[in-house]
């Protein structure tokens, strides 16, 4: 067997699209944030209202950050149906006055109702160390990866509908300091992310070539669901078990 043939046959093949896309599923049942314990407190009604306000301002953070990295990916793309599609992402977060006002607005209207004053959470002032820490990493990874692998790292949309549906129901039937109404924002992504979540998904099934490419976008999956667990992991830390940390919320 000459060189050139060994060499061929050490690199690995790359996965057909539907075992790429078994792949990346299978990230979010080893480690999605529905499994984990301060999610599971959320949606079970086990906090009070101090604990669901500091939820709301540090997801807040990301929420905020969202527009921001998809801007950022879009200034990369020179394929002008590409932006066409991926710009909803930012009018789904940002809005488009006057006729919508976004998924930032839905949330502060979550917010306001939990008692908070906007400026102060606009102002991320409040927010814990690691939640700020772990929302500018990810606008970073978006810039700084290759584009197959920045698409890639949306991909926790395909699990997000049901943690949505979790959360409107539990939260409705736990807490008598939310409503209907202030839940719209995760009514809204019901459909927004299945949306966003397929267009992403058929890119990276169609432009990650290798083998090498389409572990980066597995990776980056991993990488994303790390970001959304790294919060959840500060906020038990802090409004759980009582390490709240210089300058951040404190619930009356």
């Amino acid at each position: 067997m000459n060189e050139f043939v060994r060499k061929f046959e050490t690199v690995e093949q790359p996965w057909s699209q539907g075992e790429f896309e078994n792949q990346i599923r299978a990230v979010g049942t080893e480690r999605y944030h529905d499994k984990h314990e301060f999610h599971k407190m959320l949606h079970g009604g086990k906090l009070n209202k101090g604990q669901v306000a500091a939820w709301a301002l540090n997801r807040y953070c990301y929420q905020e950050a969202v527009p921001r990295k998809d801007a950022a990916l879009m200034s990369r793309v020179y394929d002008r149906e590409f932006r066409r599609e991926w710009i909803h992402r930012v009018h789904d977060h940002d809005g488009l006055l006057p006729e919508e006002h976004g998924g930032i607005e839905r949330w502060l209207k979550l917010t306001d109702y939990l008692g908070l004053e906007r400026e102060y959470v606009t102002g991320m002032r409040g927010a814990l160390p690691v939640t700020r820490f772990a929302v500018e990493a990810y606008v970073r990874f978006v810039v700084e990866q290759p584009l197959v692998v920045a698409v890639a790292s949306s991909l926790t949309e395909l699990f997000a509908p049901s943690i949505h549906r979790e959360r409107i129901a539990g939260m409705l039937a736990n807490y008598n300091f939310v409503n209907d109404d202030v839940m719209a924002y995760f009514k809204r992504r019901l459909t927004q992310a299945p949306r966003d979540a397929t267009f992403a998904l058929e890119f990276i099934k169609s432009n990650a070539r290798t083998r090498e490419m389409q572990e980066a976008c597995v990776a980056a999956v991993r990488f994303k669901c790390d970001v959304l667990w790294a919060q959840l992991d500060a906020l038990h830390l802090a409004y759980v078990m009582g390490m709240i940390p210089p300058g951040a919320y404190r619930p009356e």
